[in-house]
């Protein structure tokens, strides 16, 4: 079995930090989004992952390497326009060479893993699976019409939804996937519908079954996302960093080693990156990207900071989303 993680998006509803950099690698927890699937797939035993990237491919090879460190191994896949999840999964067929694979979106999280649903589906004869999640409005998903565990039908982001359960980004697939792939239309807004392709499956008479999971998961495609995804990792894996004079820590915080915090107030749901300095300041539910610097303000809250960006004299209760290099100095 192999893996396909699509990391090739554009991420316009994360600009401006979009602007500089690629969406999967926006840090939650100090990490990479990009990391989770990659290193749940490794942990789920499948340790050779093809990335499939778009525009922003040179940052993602930069930052993601040829996948020894994360125990596997990585080929790049380019997908030359962005034209659906179903695209981004045909272009994989050679890839994949007759085994089956499993398709994890590069900006979701799921902090429960995958290793029980790929097992599942080994044992399965299915044509494939997919993750299913109960949210509150599934007007924007693809929805699940299911009969026990098995899949009758996916509704793609309709204004009566048949059901709550929304499709998310981990799927399974056998090699028929492809085939159906190569006889699909675009949609109405000009992509190849992962939906189409499971009904299609479905309509040659194959099994799909389906999974309801209750671990948390997000779709990282929104600032709030983002934050709160910050949130659930950090209570989920933060550490208590280690005491500093004159800072007072409130958990759960993640504080990279090298990062200068001094005479200052930092959490709950605080992510300060590698090479930033917090000075006489507080901070609470916020990320500061990598070379950060926030000095003198008295309160910054829900807050995403870009990399090397400097922040100076923000009043209390700031609210800042600034990009990467970017300068805020308030008044002396």
């Amino acid at each position: 079995m192999k893996g396909v993680v699509l990391a090739g998006g554009k991420g316009s509803r994360l600009r401006p930090f979009t602007y500089s950099g690629a969406k999967q690698l926006v840090p939650v927890g100090n990490t990479p989004v990009l990391h989770f699937p990659v290193r749940q797939l490794v942990e789920a035993g499948i340790t050779e992952i093809a990335l499939v990237v778009g525009e922003t491919a040179p940052q993602i090879r930069a930052a993601m390497g040829d996948g020894a460190a994360f125990g596997a191994r990585f080929t790049y896949l380019q997908q030359e326009a962005p034209l659906g999840i179903a695209h981004a999964l045909g272009i994989a067929e050679t890839f994949a060479a007759g085994e089956p694979v499993i398709l994890y979106l590069g900006d979701n999280v799921l902090l429960g893993g995958v290793r029980a649903f790929v097992d599942r589906f080994c044992e399965s004869g299915a044509a494939a699976s997919v993750v299913l999640k109960e949210v509150p409005d599934p007007r924007a998903f693809g929805v699940a019409v299911i009969e026990g565990e098995r899949l009758r039908r996916v509704v793609e982001k309709p204004s009566s939804p048949p059901s709550n359960l929304a499709v998310i980004g981990v799927y399974a697939f056998r090699p028929p996937v492809f085939d159906v792939i190569r006889g699909l239309e675009p949609s109405p807004r000009g992509e190849f519908e992962i939906a189409d392709a499971i009904n299609g499956l479905i309509e040659r008479g194959l099994t799909v079954e389906a999974s309801v999971t209750g671990d948390y998961w997000i779709d990282t495609g929104k600032m709030a996302d983002i934050l709160a995804a910050n949130r659930a990792v950090l209570e989920a894996f933060a550490s208590a960093p280690a005491a500093r004079d004159g800072v007072t820590f409130i958990p759960p915080v993640a504080v990279s080693p090298d990062a200068i915090v001094e005479e200052s107030r930092v959490g709950p749901y605080v992510s300060i990156g590698p090479g930033c300095v917090v000075r006489r300041s507080a901070v609470q539910d916020s990320i500061l990207m990598e070379g950060a610097a926030v000095e003198d303000c008295p309160g910054i809250r829900h807050s995403m900071i870009g990399r090397s960006t400097l922040i100076r004299r923000a009043p209390a209760g700031a609210v800042l989303t600034l990009g990467d290099h970017s300068c805020f100095e308030g008044p002396e």
